[in-house]
């Protein structure tokens, strides 16, 4: 095998690794509000967030201009529930989104028990399903 064979195959194993995934939180000081959510990738989803409020370019609004008011030292990230895979590395499409879904679950679960809506946080309210 080459070196550019190797370095390829290190490459595809690397890119189906799992990584740290499941439901975080992130959590307004001043008023208590939280943004619930879930990853495939904790280890990088704070700096995503932070990224985008940084640059005025977050898709939630309510948090963007909670952000501007208060600023960064008033945000807490914290991983609530953090799933725990059966194996290191995926080898098919379906397994990775059987854990996409595994993480909807949680999350909802845990939109549930918080109730991140209103007063209480950022995210729209559920519809009622009928």
């Amino acid at each position: 095998m080459t070196e550019k064979q190797t370095r390829k195959q290190l490459a595809k194993q690397i890119g189906q690794t799992l990584r740290p995934m499941g439901v975080y939180q992130i959590q307004n000081k001043e008023n208590g509000k939280i943004l619930l959510g879930s990853s495939m990738y904790l280890d990088t989803i704070w700096n995503r967030h932070t990224f985008q409020l940084k640059m005025g370019s977050h898709m939630n609004k309510a948090l963007q201009q909670d952000w501007n008011q208060y600023g960064e030292e008033a945000f807490t990230f914290e991983v609530i529930e953090q799933l725990k895979p059966s194996v290191e590395t995926y080898s098919t499409e379906e397994e990775l989104k059987e854990y996409e879904s595994e993480i909807k679950v949680l999350e909802e679960l845990w939109a549930e028990k918080l109730q991140p809506y209103g007063d209480q946080g950022y995210l729209k309210a559920p519809r009622v399903k009928g």
